[in-house]
């Protein structure tokens, strides 16, 4: 292939999508300013924790078609330059900085015929009125002498590879040339269908829309689940009934209540919408609403597990809890935001023996959200504990047994904050001696 594909930034996106150009055959070079990143390209290696990424990496630098690089002059060689670095929160503001650095060095090295495509988040118009006048202080001028569009990105952690098979690409340039030259690399490279809008703007404010949407929809998942408590019914049951509804193009798709939002996403990119609305002179309701309605889950969440242990005749501060899953989503060892940290926090204040495990979160990691050494596997977390809190619904959890988790802690308390275990899991669980309390049901 003799494309040669420039990722600027190779964290969680960019390692994603330069492993998936390289798997293509394209020549990709990673350029990231973290050394140890880039060394660990180069051996093939990668620490980020997504099903078949590593293997991927592995394949593609041993066949040549993967390398990475701290030197950002590598990006003239390039035919399209891909920049995938972070946009990080900043008092409910996308901090730029780093996609401002980046394009400021790109500057030195931009050559004729190049497209940059920029998919990091940010607000409208970063794109047209941030990134262009630094890029055309060049002398270059775009749509004639290099193409600039702006291609959210939309992967989800867990299934980022197989959705960058499928998954539609929203393409917005500057002008309609940058437009087409970025659909139709999309088109040709990942063989991926592409929508097409009319703008970066537009294009920007779609992944703002997505995010928005998802936290607002968890929101009411939550809501409807502190509900259905209070009138004994079971969340799931209502939701799978509303959902069976057609509405517009589609069906109602309430999502899923659980012990919180997480990620570095859902959890700034609602702040993001409200800020834009409040620099419009618009006031809008649902991205603060939403965040708080997810924000107090944790809460909430520790408050159902003091409710139960009450109802057995035991005091939280006297008690034993096992936290299963720190990660703030299934599968993943990403622990970025996630809800988990209040909740162990919030048991940590109120004195019980607790204990924390997660497989696949690293000992450094479980460092930044408590001082407990976490425990050595699921069986020694969960050992003769009053309660065992499932936080996450990791497969290897799903792999313990009703019977394992009744022989390690007769008649414990389960939580479910996000396993969603089915009717006979439950009916199991109640005749193995154990008491069971999901969100919402």
């Amino acid at each position: 292939m003799s494309v040669r594909v420039a990722v600027v930034g190779f964290g969680y996106v960019g390692a994603c999508v330069g492993a998936a150009l390289a798997a293509r055959r394209y020549q990709v070079i990673g350029i990231d300013s973290r050394t140890e990143i880039v060394e660990g390209i180069n051996r093939g290696e990668v620490t980020i924790s997504e099903p078949g990424l590593g293997d991927l990496v592995r394949q593609s630098v041993s066949d040549g078609h993967l390398t990475a690089s701290t030197d950002i002059s590598l990006i003239a060689d390039a035919s399209v330059v891909i920049v995938t670095v972070g946009t990080p929160i900043n008092d409910d503001v996308p901090d730029t900085s780093q996609v401002i650095k980046v394009c400021e060095q790109l500057v030195s090295h931009l050559q004729k015929g190049q497209l940059v495509i920029l998919k990091s988040t940010v607000l409208p118009f970063t794109t047209e009125r941030t990134l262009l006048p630094i890029l055309e202080s060049t002398g270059l001028k775009v749509g004639e002498d290099f193409y600039l569009a702006f291609c959210p990105e939309r992967l989800a952690e867990g299934r980022a590879l197989k959705e960058l098979q499928i998954l539609p690409v929203v393409v917005g340039g500057v002008e309609p040339e940058s437009t087409k030259r970025a659909a139709e690399f999309w088109e040709e490279a990942l063989e991926l269908p592409t929508i097409r809008v009319a703008n970066a703007r537009t294009a920007e404010l779609s992944k703002l829309a997505d995010n928005l949407w998802i936290d607002v929809s968890i929101a009411l998942g939550n809501e409807l689940a502190l509900l259905s408590d209070s009138l004994d019914v079971d969340v799931l049951e209502v939701i799978e009934a509303a959902n069976s509804l057609p509405k517009g193009r589609h069906h109602v798709n309430i999502l899923l209540p659980s012990v919180g939002v997480g990620g570095s996403c859902l959890t700034k990119d609602p702040w993001f919408v409200d800020h834009l609305a409040r620099e419009n002179g618009i006031e809008l309701k649902l991205p603060a609403t939403g965040r708080a309605i997810n924000d107090a889950m944790p809460g909430h969440t520790v408050r159902i597990i003091d409710e139960e242990l009450k109802a057995r005749g035991k005091k939280l501060e006297d008690s034993s809890v096992a936290v299963l899953g720190l990660a703030f989503k299934d599968n993943t060892g990403d622990i970025r935001e996630t809800p988990a940290k209040p909740v162990v926090q919030l048991l940590e204040e109120s004195g019980c023996d607790l204990r924390v495990f997660d497989p696949l979160v690293t000992d450094e990691a479980v460092a930044t959200i408590t001082s407990l050494a976490p425990s050595k596997d699921v069986e020694d977390a969960i050992s003769g504990a009053d309660c065992v809190a499932f936080l996450t619904g990791h497969d290897d959890f799903r792999r313990l047994t009703i019977e394992e988790i009744a022989d390690a802690a007769p008649g414990a308390v389960v939580i479910d904050g996000r396993m969603y275990f089915d009717h006979d899991h439950i009916s199991q669980m109640r005749d193995a001696g154990l008491h069971y309390r999901g969100i919402g049901r």
